[in-house]
């Protein structure tokens, strides 16, 4: 359990940042949940969670939620990035452009994925290690893609992503004798909302709720040989085997490697 644990999940409106959130919640943290659109009645899970409207691509929102943090809890114990950027718009003039050829794609793309996912990332990191170095402990969580290790979608994608994971392995270089640890987590095929608008297209039999993602976290949160995973990159369900946890309905995912992708 993490009770008496103070957590942050960034980009917690919907969809895997919500299901991280809730089951951080259900393990016992006082959650803090960030996102451009979420409203207070998001954080509806009891007086066990807060939800902060903030836009991650501006300083001043982002230095005001962890000033609240440090006012209202003094520490922090967990941080989620799971904010990002660029999936906006990707049909555009009536052309899904999402999969287009570098040389065709829209500079906005890469920008978006840059400011709202991996600057994002870092400056919270930043402010998070300031607290968690005070502190000796925490964990710092860092969602990516296989498209950091394979072409997936786009160019902008997978430099976005392997950027995320290369910040992941060389903040863990400078954080180790620190006590804090920076991982990068890659979940599977999860049943968000856009995933669900299209179902009926899909093959969701290996597919991991958002919930499943939350319980790896849970799970890192209370390893107590977390510090042996600093700097690695994680797959949700591997670290489901290796915990012992399954999904919401019981069922448990099969870690994908790279050919599956």
């Amino acid at each position: 359990m993490l009770t008496g644990k103070v957590a942050l999940v960034t980009g917690a409106s919907r969809g895997v940042g919500k299901g991280v959130a809730e089951e951080l919640i259900a393990s016992g943290a006082y959650v803090y949940m960030t996102g451009r659109s979420i409203e207070p009645s998001d954080a509806a899970l009891g007086n066990n969670s807060c939800a902060i409207r903030c836009d991650h691509r501006e300083d001043e929102q982002v230095h005001a939620v962890f000033q609240r943090i440090a006012d209202e809890h003094g520490r922090l114990d967990i941080l989620v990035n799971n904010v990002w950027g660029g999936y906006e718009n990707m049909i555009e003039g009536g052309e899904f452009t999402w999969g287009w050829p570098f040389w065709q794609q829209p500079t906005w793309r890469w920008d978006s994925m840059f400011a709202a996912g991996v600057r994002a990332h870092y400056v919270s990191s930043q402010l998070a290690a300031r607290m968690m170095v005070a502190q000796r402990s925490g964990l710092i969580v860092n969602v990516s893609f296989w498209a950091a290790q394979k072409h997936i979608g786009n160019v902008a994608y997978g430099v976005a992503k392997a950027a995320t994971d290369k910040m992941t392995a060389d903040m863990a270089v400078e954080l180790k004798d620190e006590n804090v640890i920076v991982v990068s987590l890659y979940p599977g095929l999860v049943r968000t909302e856009k995933v669900m608008e299209a179902a009926a297209w899909l093959d969701l039999s290996n597919s991991e709720s958002p919930q499943f993602i939350g319980r790896a976290v849970a799970g890192l949160g209370t390893d107590p040989n977390q510090i042996a995973k600093t700097g690695q990159i994680l797959v949700a369900a591997q670290l489901g085997l290796e915990y012992g946890f399954t999904d919401v309905d019981g069922k448990q995912p099969r870690p994908l490697a790279l050919t599956d992708v």
